[in-house]
């Protein structure tokens, strides 16, 4: 990737190193880098467990001694009864201690292996970041938001690569949605664009959590419409092909059609429905390629301006014929207005006093129309739905009916 070091992934197949895994992730946990959330919440839970079985462990043992003076005989066959559950219990804290310790072990090498690669590569690595801030539609909804296993790169400019889970709620069930996201900074805040990529569409369509009317859908040229949905604002169709030229849609196809893409503010935000941040280095060799082959198209998207913000934007007009402006002569404003030539045999004092014409350069940033695609209205979803199940009741209700009037 242009402006990091080369690509290294030593670090994420070096064999296992017990005590630096586990004095990095101490280091973390001293800097307060850590959330301690997860082990926190297991070790109560084994605590909890230990105490439940300590409780029942006494109550079975006071039953026992009450009950085994009346049974005689058959005493031993009721210690039996009665110790099979402990066993149990004991097995299966037994077991969910072995688990955590697996899995706090595997978490802490992950941790010490992506650090290392991360140093290697020039870039920053970043455990865990609570509520991330990106605008982007996955990151605004549900509860528990976490980004984890973040690498994060500064030059030639801000780039994040990371994963995201969050937890929606349906009644009384609960869903963690997991994706893997590359989050880089543009120059400029830039019109909300979607592609919604076609390779990933699910049972039923797209993946992505959200949906927009098809009025916002744009159609490009060539093979680009079987690669993508591409949804922009109504009114700035003409800002996404300047933004999508046949060079950048060539990029987007041969190299990330397998990604939703979204253009938020000053953000490009790819995403993923599997995690991109991992210890597998041909995962993170495909995700550098990603980067590299967008970072080169990225520069023009800086040029763009908003029209709609030129109209009283302050300080932003430029007068034609002022000293040292230079203004093209194809600007507005630019050309000589009729009627201030110059005389024949005059030494310039002949010249007409025009006035002076302002061409007004919008300045940096996105009309509130352009902003954020409008969402698509539940009530039609709503409707659709309601429509087919009447018309489905309606069929078995007045089917039998019509089928006895057919047969007379």
């Amino acid at each position: 990737m242009v402006g990091i070091r080369p690509f290294d992934a030593r670090a994420l197949t070096a064999p296992e190193d017990r005590t630096a895994a586990r004095a990095f992730t101490a280091r973390l946990r001293a800097e307060q880098r850590l959330p301690g959330s997860s082990s926190a919440s297991a070790i109560v839970a084994m605590v909890a467990g230990v105490v439940i079985l300590g409780v029942g462990g006494v109550v079975l043992t006071v039953l026992f001694v009450v009950l085994a003076a009346s049974l005689g005989e058959g005493a031993p066959l009721l210690g039996i009864l009665f110790l099979l559950p402990l066993l149990l219990g004991v097995g299966v804290i037994a077991g969910g201690y072995v688990a955590f310790r697996h899995a706090r072990r595997a978490q802490e090498d992950r941790r010490w292996r992506m650090a290392g690669f991360a140093r290697d590569v020039g870039m920053e690595y970043v455990p865990a970041v609570p509520a991330p801030g990106l605008p982007g539609v996955i990151f605004g909804i549900g509860s528990g938001r976490v980004a984890s296993d973040i690498l994060r790169g500064h030059q030639p400019r801000f780039v994040e690569v990371g994963n995201h889970t969050y937890t929606v709620s349906n009644g009384k069930n609960t869903t963690t949605m997991r994706w893997g996201y590359i989050a880089i900074r543009l120059d400029v805040p830039l019109p909300h664009i979607v592609l919604d990529a076609t390779a990933n569409d699910g049972l039923f369509g797209s993946n992505l959590p959200a949906s927009w009317g098809r009025a916002q859908q744009l159609s490009l040229e060539g093979d680009f419409d079987r690669h993508f949905r591409l949804f922009c604002p109504r009114g700035y169709e003409r800002d996404a092909l300047y933004i999508f030229t046949p060079d950048v849609m060539a990029r987007f196809i041969d190299n990330a059609s397998v990604l939703d893409v979204e253009i938020v503010d000053d953000w490009l935000l790819l995403y993923s429905g599997e995690e991109l941040s991992t210890t597998d280095p041909a995962r993170w060799a495909w995700v550098f390629s990603v980067i590299s082959t967008l970072l080169d198209k990225l520069d023009q998207w800086a040029r763009w301006r908003d029209d709609r913000l030129a109209a009283g934007a302050p300080g932003a007009a430029i007068w034609a014929g002022a000293p040292g402006v230079g203004l093209p002569a194809s600007a507005p404003g630019a050309a000589v207005p009729a009627g201030a030539g110059v005389s024949a045999g005059s030494t310039g004092a002949g010249v007409s006093a025009a006035p002076l014409q302002p061409w007004v350069r919008p300045p940096v940033g996105v009309a509130p129309p352009g902003r954020r695609l409008r969402g698509r209205s539940p009530w039609i979803v709503v409707a659709i739905v309601l429509t087919v199940f009447g018309i489905g009741g309606l069929a078995v209700t007045l089917g039998p009916f019509l089928l006895l009037l057919a047969l007379r």
